[in-house]
C-alpha cells in the first residue's frame, strides 16, 4: 500500500521525498530508470521526512526489530530503529557477517542471491519489519521474510521507499502487507 493511500495523500513530505531521488537513465544497463536515493540523503528536510513517516507508522506497532537489506536498507532501518526503540538487524550479502549464520537463497531477474544473518539476532516471536529502499519484483523482500520466519519471528510488514506497482512485487511476499512511501520518478519529474 502507498502511503497516499492510507492517510498521507496530499502530504507535501511525499512530493519533496520522491523530488529528493535522482533518476539515472540506463544505469547500470541499457533501459534500467535507477531510482538513486543517494540525493534523498543529501537532502536533510527529505531524509528526515521519510524516515519519520516510517516511524510514525511503526511506533505503535510493538516492533522489536527492523531488519535492513543490505546495503540501502542500512541507511534507513538504524534511525527507524532507534527512533521505535528497537534492535536493528542487518540481512546481509554472503560472508559479510563474523560468526554462525543463517542463509537464504533467492532469484534474481539476471541470477540468483543470498542474504544471511546472524544465529540468535532474533529470537522466536519477536515482532519485525523490513526495510530497503526499492521493491520491484519482490524477491529480495521474500527472501528477507522467509530468513526472519526461519528465526521464528513475526514478519508484521514490509517497508519501502519506492515501489514499482507495474512489477507486483507485493504479490511474492506470502500475503505480508507492504508498505511504500513513493512510485518511481522518471527523468522528467526529477529535472
Amino acid at each position: 500500500m502507498f502511503a497516499a493511500e492510507n492517510g498521507l495523500k496530499g502530504d507535501p513530505r511525499l512530493k519533496g521525498i520522491s523530488q529528493a531521488i535522482r533518476v539515472v537513465p540506463n544505469f547500470p544497463k541499457p533501459g534500467i530508470m535507477f531510482q538513486d536515493i543517494t540525493t534523498l540523503l543529501l537532502d536533510h528536510k527529505a531524509f528526515k521526512d521519510t524516515v519519520d513517516i516510517f516511524v510514525d507508522r511503526y511506533r505503535d506497532m510493538n516492533i522489536s526489530v527492523v531488519a535492513g537489506v543490505e546495503a540501502r536498507g542500512f541507511m534507513f532501518g538504524p534511525a527507524i530503529a532507534l527512533a521505535i526503540g528497537a534492535k536493528f538487524v542487518p540481512l546481509r550479502k554472503p560472508k559479510k557477517l563474523p560468526g554462525e549464520v543463517i542463509s537464504e537463497a533467492y532469484v534474481l531477474e539476471y541470477g540468483t542471491d543470498c542474504l544471511e544473518m546472524h544465529v540468535g539476532a532474533v529470537q522466536p516471536g519477536e515482532r519485525a519489519i523490513i526495510v530497503d529502499d526499492l521493491v520491484a519484483t519482490g524477491g529480495t523482500l521474500s527472501a528477507s521474510i522467509r530468513l526472519l520466519e526461519h528465526a521464528e519471528a513475526e514478519v508484521v510488514e514490509c517497508a519501502c521507499v519506492i515501489g514499482v506497482p507495474e512489477l507486483k512485487g507485493h504479490c511474492r511476499l506470502n500475503g505480508k502487507p507492504l508498505y511504500i512511501l513513493v512510485e518511481p520518478s522518471q527523468v522528467d519529474d526529477c529535472c
